[in-house]
């Protein structure tokens, strides 16, 4: 059938469900293919294309798709789509990310109850023709205090249904404010807290370098005899060696496992486990989520086609190539800044304020700050961020902020001055865009550096005492951590002062512990860019 050129052509590359695309299918204005890459003919007639994770998405693929203007994936990951040349080539690409959020949550639920009752294991006693009661005692949740480590989307419904359950609901989350806890009736703590005083801990973060192992051979034994796990979220959250050891020896009373580090899951002495109830990554898996993630990117890419904004874009808006070229630098730069000021200010923050001057405002800045706010919340949430819905999750996590134009440039011929306002503190960042050299930042809190910030630094606050940097890098050579560049700065003689050592690889938190130990030194932070 030969497509006509009068309206929107759209190709839907992977099984989806019907009744999600309807939104496309009943529209005057578009016409669906169901076809696969290979056999859906000339690749340069469609403006849209949706996927799901069997369709990778590639340079190679783009440079045919000549009129494509979105990629919308149906769901949260977008591992197979090469988020660098979509953009390069003006192509939006979006997904759904809130389309299994109830399923998850219900999901994790479901594995409370199931695990705490010991429901699969006293079902699968009665279809062995076995009828013993006693062995399959449970306990109730009523009353029960239920550890959640996260507290986004997932964490706050999963809350809510604990708390129809009456149970007490303690949060972690180092970037939950105290606003938002009270406004949504849940108690907080830091993690030990959350551990010891915790009868049920359920864990919803990203998989980080932080987060991976986070309940492991050290931290378990701060929990309760008796404690039960969740993992729903991602797989290696929870040392898997470590909670079968406590497990054993009986510290742990059962575990529900909906991920695991390796999948399909291959330790059997784990998922065997008696007291281990665990699913195959179905957390998201209903007949409503794979609905809802069809009808939320089929909506989406309707109104988009039409020429509404995308909301769920996970790269740039949608702009011509020359703009893009002229904004690249800068926008680089803001994202960085984000993510820079988020791992420097590791407390919960309500304001964050830009400000641009100089040749960089003949630009639009708002495409900026959306960088620099998406670079800044994604270490801090635990689902996609990107620069068009970065604004609703700030909302969401109760961070407001704005930008302004400034005349005055501070001597640079452009600068983007960020200020992040947190509970109790306040941290200042300045940087610039030199031709010559690159992104720079040029002052942190009014301590002059002039650093460029990527790989692995390490962040000293210190008093500006002789011996410092010696003992600072004794100390890191003694671990065999190598310095590659550092910058101080400080204010005045003897005062205090800042380092910025960047080093070439990620430094533990044992060596930010022994840093620590000096007189000299009042602060220390690892960041990762």
């Amino acid at each position: 059938m030969k497509l006509t050129r009068e309206r929107f052509n759209v190709l839907v590359a992977d099984q989806m469900s019907e009744e999600g695309l309807r939104p496309l299918l009943n529209s005057e204005t578009v016409h669906v293919t169901k076809a696969t890459l290979e056999n859906a003919g000339d690749l340069s007639i469609y403006d849209a294309l949706i996927i799901r994770s069997a369709t990778t998405v590639t340079k190679k693929v783009l440079e045919q798709m000549t009129r494509l203007k979105i990629v919308a994936r149906a769901g949260v990951g977008i591992d197979n789509v090469d988020l660098n040349a979509a953009t390069k080539h003006g192509v939006v690409v979006i997904n759904a990310p809130d389309g299994n959020t109830i399923s998850t949550a219900e999901h994790t639920f479901a594995m409370i109850s199931s695990l705490v009752r010991k429901i699969p294991q006293a079902n699968a006693s009665v279809k062995l023709g076995e009828w013993d009661r006693k062995a399959y005692q449970g306990v109730e949740l009523f009353g029960k205090t239920l550890g959640i480590v996260g507290f986004g989307r997932i964490g706050t419904q999963l809350a809510q249904r604990a708390k129809a359950f009456e149970m007490n609901v303690l949060v972690y989350d180092p970037f939950l404010t105290t606003t938002r806890a009270e406004k949504l009736g849940i108690d907080q703590g830091d993690l030990e807290e959350v551990l010891q005083q915790s009868d049920i801990i359920t864990v919803h973060t990203p998989l980080t370098k932080e987060t991976k192992g986070l309940l492991n051979i050290d931290s378990i034994p701060l929990t309760k005899p008796g404690v039960y796990l969740i993992n729903c979220a991602r797989g290696g959250i929870i040392d898997e060696d470590a909670l079968k050891h406590f497990l054993n020896n009986g510290h742990v009373a059962g575990a529900a496992l909906d991920v695991f580090s390796e999948e399909p899951a291959t330790d059997r002495a784990l998922v065997d486990h008696p007291h281990v109830i665990a699913t195959p990554h179905i957390a998201a898996s209903t007949k409503e989520a794979q609905l809802n993630v069809a009808a939320q990117v089929s909506e989406e890419v309707l109104q988009f086609l039409n020429g509404e904004p995308a909301r769920n874009s996970i790269n740039l808006p949608s702009l011509s190539k020359e703009v893009y070229e002229k904004i690249k630098p800068h926008y680089d730069l803001a994202k960085t800044m984000g993510s820079l000021l988020s791992q420097l200010m590791r407390l919960p923050v309500q304001e964050i304020d830009v400000y641009y001057s100089g040749t960089v405002t003949k630009n639009d800045t708002s495409v900026l700050t959306r960088s620099l706010i998406s670079g800044f919340l994604h270490p801090r949430v635990d689902a996609p961020v990107n620069d068009v819905n970065a604004s609703l999750i700030a909302k969401e996590r109760g961070i407001t902020f704005g930008e302004k134009q400034l005349t005055q440039n501070f001597g640079y011929s452009n600068l983007i001055q960020a200020i992040v306002h947190g509970e109790g503190r306040k941290l200042e960042m300045k940087a610039t865009f030199i031709k010559e050299y690159g992104p720079r930042i040029v002052s942190i809190n009014d301590f002059p550096i002039d650093i460029v910030a990527e790989g692995h630094i390490l962040y000293i606050q210190h008093y500006d005492r002789p011996g410092v940097i010696g003992k600072m890098g004794q100390l890191l050579a003694k671990h065999d951590v190598n310095i590659a560049t550092m910058q101080v700065g400080r204010k005045s003689i003897g005062g205090e002062a800042i380092m910025m050592v960047k080093v070439d690889k990620h430094v533990e938190q044992a060596v930010v512990d022994e840093l620590l130990t000096f007189d000299e030194i009042a602060l220390a932070n690892v960041i990762d860019l």
